[in-house]
């Protein structure tokens, strides 16, 4: 018996390592010759053009930086960012109604496949923020610099180096200087995006620098405002009565408690609080801002709904105490961002992955999950991926954000070969991106 079962484990690990194996050779044998459009003349020339255009690139990656582009008040910059991409060939280059700048550079296979190229255009910090770049041990210093005026440089340096080699590719190619991907933005860009255009087949948003490190999961949040009212009264004189502070402090004391899973990823924040009007007033308001995140929506809906019953148990607590009822919370979801992941064997990733060892003449990239433009169409069942723009910088979301110029010109780069694999270069390769309608 020992002996037929050690035989059947031998003849099972075969099996999965042919199958494996089996799985490797289609998916390279799907995958479109990059060899061949690395041989490209133009392409040759494109990639260095790209690299000769780093410093010019830069040069806009700090203009960009200095445009200010506070949550809901990106027009200034989409205004510029239009003028770029009108300057660089697209002359149809238009803000929709969102507030997205788009410029659609057509293929020769009809419009499909059809590919979306996006960089984000607002950032999180409030108006009146000092944007003015800076020089600091030998970094570029200001907020935003990396995130994402980065993308949106590469991605202006990629229009530039296609269309000035008349790169002609098989499919179409949108691309997107998008509102909303930060705070409490929402990703109203990209959602207005995809409601508009029900064509698009396939996604890659420019966020983030170094390109070893490609998102293929989409890390789904869920953001609450939590006001909790009560009678208010004087601090002395009507010391008795529910505090909004209180109940909301009890509410934060007990999230703070929350036991969360490290795998799948989930985590929890009381982000903000507000309340109150005077040092000896029970407090009549209070509100708090709640942000919630996780890799799995089932997790992320666990997560939501012991939160929310905490806070009613606060609240009910407060009131117990002095014996009231006055006490209650409104909850308002202000942030609803949906998971999702692309699979290893997609084309999409597969194409970053060759992409990326291109031009690092090195290993493949990592993937991981993040919360960015790609999330909707992750949660659509859109092959989507998001890539680095180039570079190093580090502090996000901080108004000491850096950035250093190491190998910038990677990011362009990256790109360029991974549309032009799941585009299609005309006449050398076929597209490796599916048409989504292509089977009805």
């Amino acid at each position: 018996m020992t002996l037929t079962r050690s035989i059947l484990a031998i003849a099972f690990v075969a099996f999965a390592q042919h199958a494996l194996a089996q799985q490797a050779q289609a998916q390279a044998a799907s995958a479109p010759d990059l060899e061949a459009i690395l041989a490209n003349p133009k392409i040759v020339k494109a990639l260095d053009d790209i690299k000769a255009d780093d410093e010019r690139a830069f040069a806009e990656q700090k203009r960009i930086t200095e445009i200010p582009a506070p949550p809901f008040k990106e027009k200034v910059r989409a205004e510029y960012y239009q003028k770029r991409m009108q300057e660089l060939g697209f002359k149809d280059a238009a803000i929709d109604a969102e507030g997205n700048v788009i410029a659609l550079r057509k293929g020769t296979g009809g419009g499909r496949p059809r590919l979306v190229v996006s960089a984000h255009l607002d950032t999180v910090f409030p108006e009146g923020t000092d944007v003015i770049v800076k020089e600091k041990d030998g970094a570029i210093i200001a907020p935003g610099i990396g995130d994402d005026s980065r993308g949106l440089a590469a991605m202006l340096s990629l229009i530039k180096a296609m269309n000035e080699n008349q790169i002609a590719t098989v499919g179409d190619i949108m691309f997107v200087g998008t509102v909303g991907e930060e705070e409490l933005g929402n990703l109203r860009g990209v959602k207005a995006l995809f409601r508009d255009h029900t064509d698009i087949d396939g996604f890659i948003s420019i966020d983030g620098l170094g390109i070893t490190r490609v998102v293929n999961q989409a890390t789904g949040s869920h953001r609450y405002e939590f006001t909790f009212k009560g009678p208010g009264g004087h601090s002395f004189q009507e010391f008795g009565l529910p505090s909004a502070i209180h109940a909301m402090g009890r509410a934060i004391a007990k999230i703070s408690e929350l036991q969360t899973p490290s795998d799948p990823r989930t985590t929890f924040t009381v982000g903000t609080v507000t309340g109150g009007t005077s040092v000896n007033a029970i407090a009549a308001e209070a509100r708090m801002a709640v942000d919630m995140r996780s890799n799995s929506t089932d997790e992320l809906l666990k997560l939501e709904a012991r939160l929310l019953d905490l806070v009613k148990e606060a609240v009910a607590d407060e009131n117990a105490r002095w014996k009231s009822d006055k006490m209650t919370v409104e909850a308002k979801l202000i942030g609803d961002r949906p998971a999702g992941i692309v699979a290893m064997d997609s084309p999409i990733v597969l194409a970053t992955q060759r992409a990326v060892s291109a031009v690092t003449r090195g290993p493949r990239p990592t993937f991981a999950g993040s919360s960015t433009d790609s999330n909707i169409a992750m949660s659509l069942g859109i092959p989507a991926v998001t890539i680095g723009g180039g570079g190093e910088g580090g502090n996000w979301h901080s108004r000491n954000e850096w950035y250093k110029q190491v190998n910038a010109w990677y990011g362009p780069q990256n790109a360029l070969l991974t549309v032009l694999i799941l585009t299609g270069l005309d006449g050398v390769t076929k597209p490796a991106l599916i048409e989504r309608n292509a089977a009805k």
